[in-house]
């Protein structure tokens, strides 16, 4: 299993790094409009597992219109994300109307609208991110790859130190392989991979690779301990099969849902 994993991780990091920075930004909007719409699938899939009537395509559909607008820069007002989420709320509601049963809409409407700001709406922010133009700062393409570095070396760092030290489990109801010391292993990793990208991110301060290096470590497991909740919800090891020895496409972006926002207002907010 371990030697899968490492076949399928090293064909990933080849691809992710030709996409983001030799293929045009339109491949790199269709790869994430295709991970969002698989890891919805994944996501909705599991949900109707327990039961909950939802609109998996109607949410999915919803889903992948957020990284298409924002690379297409289709924003009519300035707060039109808000709006939008608006509208997809009445939308399912309307949808929930046409249904001859009243039982769970709750958790329906609910579950639906979740799945869409958990996976869609977060996970575009790596298209905001790639697409930041600013003289003072590096190209967008470095920015995503720092994101990517910084919670994918935590990534790695947690599961291999937790496999050969964790001693002790850091919430065992959730995820019972996860330990303390590998949580404790992961952050330092984020935090050393952050300092060190200054070599190709040179006009960023070394404090606030520091800063971020802290935050998007904590919250890089956060992701991942919030899908393990979802997963440990529904009862599953994994959100699919689809990466060989890695799950499927929600297990692997789970540690950037989190992530990917919070650099990104942190750049417009200190570095631009």
């Amino acid at each position: 299993m371990l030697a899968v994993r490492f076949i399928s991780s090293l064909i990933l990091i080849t691809f992710v790094i030709l996409t983001i920075f030799l293929f045009p930004d339109w491949f790199f909007c269709l790869v994430l409009t295709s991970m969002t719409a698989l890891a919805m699938y994944e996501f909705y899939s599991l949900v109707e597992q327990k039961g909950i009537l939802i609109f998996k395509y109607v949410g999915i559909l919803i889903g992948v219109t957020f990284p298409i607008s924002i690379y297409r820069s289709f924003e009519p007002t300035k707060g039109w994300e808000l709006i939008f989420i608006i509208a997809v709320v009445l939308l399912i509601f309307i949808l929930q109307f046409t249904r001859r049963e009243s039982d769970q809409s709750v958790v329906g409407v609910s579950t639906t609208i979740f799945g869409v700001l958990y996976i869609s709406w977060a996970f575009s922010f790596l298209i905001k991110l790639k697409m930041i133009s600013d003289a003072t700062l590096p190209a967008g393409s470095l920015l995503v790859a720092f994101l990517l570095l910084v919670t994918k070396s935590g990534d790695i760092g947690a599961y291999f130190i937790g496999t050969y030290f964790g001693r002790h489990s850091l919430i065992r109801r959730i995820s019972p392989k996860k330990s303390v010391e590998g949580a404790v292993g992961g952050f330092i990793l984020s935090v050393v991979f952050a300092i060190l990208s200054k070599f190709y991110l040179p006009s960023v301060p070394v404090v606030h690779l520091f800063i971020l290096g802290c935050l998007l470590g904590v919250l890089a497991q956060v992701g991942d301990l919030s899908e393990s909740l979802i997963k440990s919800d529904c009862n599953v090891k994994d959100s699919g099969n689809l990466i060989p020895g890695l799950g499927g496409v929600l297990d692997l972006i789970d540690s950037i849902l989190f992530s990917a926002p919070t650099l990104y207002f942190y750049v417009k907010k200190f570095l631009i």
